[in-house]
This record gives structure tokens, sequence and C-alpha cells, in this order.
């Protein structure tokens, strides 16, 4: 019988959601960036958890004041992608007996910090005394269907764009993990990528008001990953032909004779959003996203063939599934 490190990730969410009843009428499937609530008046209750183990998700150097706040971060980074405003959260913390007052005291204002960060709000949730370092956090916001952005509705022609560059944090988690040497300003860059990231919350809000998006996704599985999730969930393909590879990244692929292309498309852990737009609504997406003072950085284009290229030096080349994923090396 598999055991759950064979398995990986996401074969055991597969088979739990097998063995659930599925509510009539979900406003959002399975498999989406978050789940959601008909509450009337065409609105959507919106509803996001997310968790942090202190093993598997802490990496050396990160403060427990910057693990809280980067559990807060993932759960609104998830609303940010389907252009939700998060109103509160609940958070569920698992306590080794080892900690001190001053390290509890560390974890509830990194909790505060990502909240108030995003004019959110903790209201509550639960303690319990565990093994390992536990940080679980559950979002609420409340939408408009109208502007709920999904993952299923992109189709061929539109254009697939981000809200900023990749590589930096796979490259971060090169030092952290595995002790890569980079220049001190480099590596202050990139170990600050991994430790304090940021969601694109004012990109989200900003492109569900525009009806230009055709689907969404939050990134942080890996920029491959979440193509490959927008082109199951849609039945399209994609040719990605301007990689969106951070400066830095570039600098540290360089020291190291490494391949840049590899660390931005399957690291993971960078918070942006992914979407494909209406090609004749482009410029009022850049547009909007620009007025919150962002960018929208243009990377390819949908395809109706289902393959996912990744066009090169004049070459295409295949962009694999892979990404992050617990219980399965990358």
């Amino acid at each position: 019988m598999s055991k759950a490190e064979e398995l990986g990730e996401r074969k055991i969410i597969k088979l739990i959601l097998n063995c659930l009843d599925q509510m009539p009428n979900m406003p959002v499937p399975f498999g989406d960036d978050v789940s959601a609530v008909d509450i009337g008046n065409e609105k959507l209750a919106i509803i996001k958890t997310d968790m942090l183990v202190g093993k598997t998700d802490v990496p050396p150097r990160m403060t427990l004041r910057q693990a809280a706040r980067k559990t807060v971060v993932m759960n609104i980074s998830d609303l940010a992608a389907k252009g939700v405003q998060p109103i509160a959260l609940l958070a569920s913390i698992g306590i080794p007996r080892n900690l001190t007052k001053k390290d509890i005291r560390q974890i509830g204002r990194g909790l505060n910090d990502g909240a108030r960060e995003y004019n959110a709000y903790i209201l509550g949730g639960d303690t319990n005394e565990a093994s390992d370092l536990v940080l679980s956090c559950t979002a609420l916001g409340i939408c408009e269907k109208r502007h709920l952005m999904r993952r299923n509705r992109a189709k061929p022609s539109d254009i697939v764009a981000v809200t900023g560059f990749f590589g930096k944090t796979s490259s971060g988690l090169k030092i952290l993990l595995e002790h890569f040497f980079a220049p001190p300003k480099l590596r202050r860059e990139l170990v600050q990528a991994v430790c304090v990231p940021h969601a694109r919350l004012r990109e989200g809000l900003a492109l569900a008001q525009t009806q230009s998006v055709t689907s969404s996704i939050d990134s942080s599985d890996g920029l491959a990953w979440s193509l490959h999730e927008i082109s199951r969930a849609s039945n399209v393909g994609f040719l990605i032909d301007n990689l969106p590879v951070a400066s830095e990244a570039k600098q540290f692929a360089k020291i190291h004779n490494l391949d840049s292309a590899e660390l931005s498309l399957y690291g993971g852990e960078e918070y942006e959003i992914l979407v494909t737009i209406k090609p004749r609504l482009w410029e009022r997406a850049k547009k909007a996203v620009e007025q919150v003072g962002a960018s929208l950085i243009k990377i390819g284009v949908v395809t109706k063939e289902k393959a996912l290229l990744l066009k090169a030096e004049g070459e295409k080349v295949p962009i694999e599934a892979r990404g992050w994923e617990h219980f399965k090396t990358v």
C-alpha cells in the first residue's frame, strides 16, 4: 500500500476529496485557490485555509515573527488571486513545549503584522500542544459574484501575465538550505524574498474590477505548476515567450552556473498572481494595476493546443508539470 511520501501532496488531496460529499451548487469547485459559499444578493463568502509547519516550512534564519506573518500572507495571497479583500482571519497554533514566552509573543506579533498589513484582523482561533510548530490560518472575505476571478475560463488568444518577477525565492532557499554563496547585498535581497513575502492584494483587487481576467491563480507552488493548473482547469495550452526572470536570480545563477529559467519556473514560494487577460481589455488591466503602484508583465499567450511551451532563443521547449509539493522533492 502506498505511503504518503510516495503519493505526494496532490494525490493525497485527491484521495481525501474523493471521500467527501460535494455541497450542491458550489460556487467554486474543488481545486481552486479558495472555497466559497453563496450568501445571497449576488455575493459570495470566500474562505481559505493554509498551514505552515516548522520542520518543513520554516527555513533557517526565518524568525518566528516572520513565520507567523507568512502564514497570514499565504492565505491572503490566495484571496488576492481571486480579487477578494480579506476581512478577518482565525489562527490555530500548535505550540511545542520548549517555546518561551518571548517566542509566543513573537508569533502573536507576526500574526498581527500580516493581518494589519492587508487591512484585516485576527479574530481568535485555537491553541494546542504539538511536537512541532504548527501555524494555521483561515481567512474570510466577501465579494460580488461577478468580480470573482476563477481558474477555469482562459481562452485561446488570451494574454498571459504576471504581477512580478520569479526566481528570487528559489535562489534564497538555496542560500538558506544548501549554503550557496552570494555577495552580501544579493544575499540580503534573496533571503528577504523568502522570509518576508508579500501578497499582491492591491493588484488582485484592481484586476477584479476591470472584468478583463479570464483566469487567475496564486503562484506560490511555482510558475510552471501554476500554468499547468490553469491549463487543466481551462483545457488550454500556453506559449510563454517572455519568461519573467528576476535580475537577482540571473545574477545568482551566473555566480553558480545555474539555469535562471529553471530557478524561475520550478522554484515556488513566490506570491505573485498569474492571470490570463482578454486581448481587447489588456490596456485596461495594465492601467488598473499601474494605478495602484504596481505592474503587470506580459509573458505569453493562451493556445488552443494543450501543450505548454517556452520559447527561448528561437526554440520551443516543454514546460514540465513540476513545482513545490509536500512529501516529495521538487
